[in-house]
C-alpha cells in the first residue's frame, strides 16, 4: 500500500509517484540516498522503488542497509544500466526485483503490486466479507452485487479493513498504510474518509468504531 520512490531525476520521480498514486498507493518521493535512508527509518514501506545511482549515499548502500536491518520492505531497483551483470549484482545486493530504464509504466505498477503482495501476509486477490467483494487487481468493489464508486483512498481503507478479517485496525495504522508522509495526523483525515466510506457502503452499516482502539468490519 505504501511506496517510497527514491530517484534523483526529480521529474521522473514525480511522474512515477503520480502514476502509483493513481494505481491506489500512498507514495513518498526522495531524491538522494541519505534521504531514502531517513524515510525508510521513519516509515514502514511495503516497497521502495530505488534508483541505483543516487547522490550522497549510493543506492547499493541503501539496499545493503535495508537488507541488513531485516526490514520487510521489498526493493525494486531501477537503473539505466541494463546488462545481465548489472541485474545479477543488483539482485545479489538483496533487491527483490530489477527494472532497467527506460521502462513501460504499466510494468512498473505490476511489479510494485507483485512485490507488495510478497511483503505482506498472503491474501487472496479477491476479498469477500459481509456481502462485500473487493478485487485488488482490477480495483473494483461491490456490496451485494451493487458496484461501489470508491475513491482510491476509500478503496485502500476498505481493503485494509477486509484484510484484517474482522480484527480492529487503528486510526494510526490506517494513516500509516493509506496516507503519505505529508498527511497531518491532526486533520481528522481518517475519520472523514471513514464517514464517506460508510455512506457509500450503505445500510445496514458494516464498519464499527471500537472506542479508543480503531475500526473493524
Amino acid at each position: 500500500m505504501r511506496v517510497l520512490v527514491a530517484e534523483d531525476e526529480e521529474i521522473l520521480a514525480e511522474l512515477v509517484a503520480t502514476g502509483l498514486r493513481r494505481a491506489g498507493f500512498a507514495v513518498d518521493t526522495v531524491y538522494s540516498g541519505d534521504a531514502a535512508q531517513a524515510y525508510l527509518g521513519l516509515h514502514d514501506y511495503d516497497v521502495v522503488v530505488l534508483d541505483r545511482d543516487l547522490p550522497r549515499v549510493h543506492g547499493d548502500d541503501v539496499a545493503r542497509g535495508l537488507v541488513a536491518s531485516g526490514s520487510r520492505t521489498r526493493i525494486l531497483m531501477l537503473t539505466a544500466a541494463g546488462s545481465m551483470e548489472d541485474r545479477v549484482s543488483g539482485l545479489d545486493l538483496g533487491a527483490d526485483d530489477y527494472l532497467g530504464k527506460p521502462f513501460e509504466f504499466p510494468e512498473l505498477v505490476s511489479r510494485v503490486r507483485a512485490l507488495r503482495r510478497r511483503s505482506a501476509r498472503p491474501v487472496p486477490p479477491q476479498l469477500v466479507r459481509h456481502g462485500i467483494r473487493l478485487d485488488s487487481v482490477r480495483r473494483t468493489a461491490t456490496r451485494d452485487g451493487r458496484e461501489l464508486d470508491l475513491s482510491p483512498k476509500e478503496f485502500t481503507v476498505l481493503q485494509l479493513l477486509l484484510e484484517a478479517d474482522g480484527g480492529t485496525v487503528s486510526a494510526e495504522e490506517l494513516l500509516e498504510r493509506a496516507w503519505d508522509a505529508n498527511a497531518d495526523p491532526f486533520t481528522g483525515a481518517v475519520r472523514v474518509c471513514m464517514s464517506k466510506l460508510r455512506g457509500k457502503l450503505g445500510e445496514p452499516s458494516l464498519i464499527r468504531t471500537v472506542q479508543g482502539v480503531g475500526y473493524a468490519l
